[in-house]
């Protein structure tokens, strides 16, 4: 069944919840509307599997916030601190909300700024942990991916999620590609520095 029907999209937004860890079985918040393409639980949890070890004790960059259930669930997971940017009042609402139910308020940093801004502004080596869950079929994250290895620690990691058809290099600067994870239509990059 395609990943975009109507029916799906529904069944994933009244079923956003957490994971694992502190704030488990708790349900977020989303925005309604067909622009709003929230993570399903099954890619979650392949892309928080694959960097499990990364993320007690990390700063996190969850980049194209939307309801902010990525860096949510690195939070519940342990993460020290999160920062969530989205150029959308609304998204960075509905993230505001979230925090409250989840009581992660004290451990994080919101920016009502586009990708691009918070990116030319933020310090080098800042995040642990960047997600890129940016917006299908614009080519965002090509131009995104570049910007991103400067605010990346050493030993840090980039998880971006994207479509089949988006083909992201597989040397960015000093990033590398490390994994794909394939879950249908949607693949999942994890970049690190060479």
């Amino acid at each position: 069944m395609p990943i975009c029907t109507r029916h799906n999209r529904r069944e994933v937004i009244n079923n956003m919840r957490v994971i694992t860890g502190s704030a488990k079985g708790i349900r977020l918040k989303t925005l309604d509307g067909m622009d709003v393409r929230p993570t399903t639980d099954r890619v979650k949890e392949g892309m928080f599997s694959a960097i499990q070890f990364e993320i007690p004790g990390a700063r996190v960059l969850d980049l194209f916030a939307g309801s902010g259930q990525l860096g949510i669930e690195a939070l519940s997971r342990g993460a020290k601190q999160a920062v969530f940017v989205d150029q959308s009042a609304k998204s960075l609402s509905v993230v505001k909300e979230n925090l409250k139910l989840t009581g992660f308020t004290d451990r994080v940093e919101i920016y009502h700024q586009s990708a691009e801004q918070y990116l030319r502004n933020c310090p080098e080596h800042a995040f642990d942990l960047i997600f890129l869950d940016a917006p299908y079929r614009m080519q965002i994250l090509e131009k995104i991916l570049p910007d991103t290895e400067r605010i990346l620690k050493s030993d840090g990691k980039i998880i971006a999620e994207h479509e089949i058809e988006c083909k992201l290099p597989e040397k960015i600067l000093n990033l590398g590609l490390q994994k794909k994870y394939f879950y249908g239509k949607i693949v999942v990059s994890v970049f690190a520095k060479l």
